[in-house]
């Protein structure tokens, strides 16, 4: 891998990810989806030189970002992958070998007809168990109450799954759209998922 690009390019999208090659430093690994425009990742990768991450994006002009606010910090331990989140995570991602999955403000799609699209839904707990190490955690935000709801109602039905606190060093690190919502008084709401 160039280490001048930290965008890896997949040389298959049916077979798992050789974690080591993207990575030559074997650390705890943590999963953005859907990691936007990166300001949060790059922040908590800048914070976190002992960790390994991946920030996963689906649009070439956000994952260019990560790219270049990563290379400007210097950062050894990111690392960009463009495809979609959920596919990444089912397919792409070694088993058990992430210790976290943030996913934060993902598309509620609020349109009753549109909701199947929701990338969290009866399904995902699943999937999230098969991607976490044992004691894992998955972090979510959003600031659409409706979708809030579902998140928590799905996980919390999981029996391997525990409700968790979000840490307070890791809540007081915000997403650019979380400063754009607070900034018009939206509050965001927050939970946090260990499994077993």
């Amino acid at each position: 891998m160039n280490p001048k690009n930290l965008i890896y390019e997949l040389p298959s999208i049916v077979e798992p990810l050789e974690l080591a090659i993207l990575f030559p430093a074997s650390r705890p690994l943590e999963v953005e989806l859907g990691c936007g425009d990166a300001s949060f990742l790059v922040e908590y990768a800048r914070q976190n030189p002992d960790t390994n991450f991946i920030g996963v994006e689906r649009l070439l002009g956000r994952i260019s970002k990560l790219d270049r606010k990563g290379r400007r910090a210097g950062l050894e331990n990111l690392r960009g992958i463009r495809i979609e989140s959920s596919y990444f995570l089912k397919y792409l991602l070694p088993p058990h070998s992430a210790s976290a999955v943030h996913i934060y403000f993902p598309d509620p799609w609020p349109k009753m007809r549109h909701r199947k699209n929701r990338l969290i839904n009866a399904e995902f707990p699943a999937i999230a168990r098969a991607a976490l190490a044992p004691k894992g955690t998955v972090y979510l935000r959003t600031d659409d109450a409706d979708y809030f709801s579902r998140m928590t109602e799905v996980f919390d039905a999981d029996k391997n799954f525990k409700k968790v606190e979000t840490p307070m060093r890791l809540a007081a690190l915000v997403t650019d759209f979380e400063k754009e919502f607070s900034a018009r008084g939206i509050k965001t709401l927050r939970a946090a998922y260990q499994r077993d």
